[in-house]
């Protein structure tokens, strides 16, 4: 089954580039964390209703941002869509910037061991009285590579990784996903790459437009949904940041905007490094439209 994977760093041009070439005969299916969520979208970078209506996007708004979706889920349902997508002759585009999803999709998941639901019983009675605090320090102790990709309000990969130790002896961060394409699909893997100091520009620019365009009331929305700091869907970029000027008091509405900036620029720098590590990689700028139109067309003959 052949696919096309388009990604590439936050605000590097991925959905200009989609409403430019992917028009016909083309379903996109996201590979964004985030965009899974319904409510969030101004943080989100959602692509646009009228967008979504001219070209089918699946994998958003699929759940509460309250709901874990994790990359064994992601992987399942990649699979399902790109298979009734090429079922009615169309072609298949996994298009985001959630680095391991694409990883993922490509090498499968990595063989962790079944572990007994004993440790999660255990874990989350720790949780109730010591506090996600402490159960952090703990896996930053026993799997500090795992510790540094998570944010130390996310409950369910802190539980999970921490599962894992416990029931299996070893390190999350020790099972490794294979380094061989998984049989049955045909990728073309398309990477979108800008000079760092213009993607920067770019970011910061994002950064300015998702407050014009309302981000504030996103944001109050969620706090009148209920929505808790803890959540999910709260730990993105953008949304952890408000949560941070409540608890502090200190910070100024200002200094929250150029956080989430900061906070984006290092988040496109993690982005670059881990794409960057993947296999066969055809890199182009998101303005060499003739030149990725070729390759596509080569590649579909």
């Amino acid at each position: 089954m052949k696919i096309i994977l388009l990604f590439g760093p936050t605000a590097v041009g991925k959905t200009e580039l989609i409403s430019t070439l992917f028009k016909e005969n083309y379903e996109i299916i996201n590979a964004d964390s985030m965009q899974v969520y319904r409510t969030l979208n101004i943080g989100t970078a959602k692509p646009s209703k009228d967008l979504q209506r001219k070209i089918h996007h699946h994998l958003i708004d699929i759940i509460s941002p309250k709901e874990q979706f994790h990359a064994g889920e992601f992987v399942r349902l990649t699979d399902k869509l790109a298979l009734d997508i090429t079922s009615r002759g169309k072609i298949p585009v996994l298009c985001g910037g959630t680095a391991f999803y694409f990883k993922n999709y490509l090498f499968g998941l990595p063989e962790i061991p079944k572990i007994d639901s004993s440790y999660r019983e255990e874990l989350l009675i720790e949780l109730n009285l010591k506090g996600l605090d402490f159960l952090y320090r703990e896996l930053e102790k026993n799997d500090p590579d795992r510790a540094e990709k998570i944010h130390p309000n996310d409950k369910y990969r802190i539980l999970r990784s921490l599962e894992i130790v416990r029931g299996s002896g070893r390190a999350q961060s020790d099972f490794k996903p294979s380094n061989t394409i998984r049989s049955g699909i045909e990728p073309l893997v398309l990477g979108l790459e800008r000079d760092r100091p213009e993607l920067y520009r770019r970011v910061d620019q994002r950064v300015d437009e998702m407050f014009e365009e309302g981000f504030i009331n996103e944001i109050k929305q969620c706090f009148t949904e209920g929505l808790l700091e803890t959540d999910p869907g709260m730990q993105g970029i953008g949304y952890r940041e408000f949560y941070l000027m409540g608890r502090r008091g200190d910070i100024t509405l200002s200094d929250t905007r150029d956080l989430i900036k900061m906070n984006s620029r290092r988040y496109a720098k993690r982005q670059i490094t881990f794409f960057k590590s993947l296999p066969d990689v055809k890199w182009f700028h998101p303005g060499d439209v003739d030149l990725i139109r070729d390759e596509i067309i080569g590649f579909l003959g």
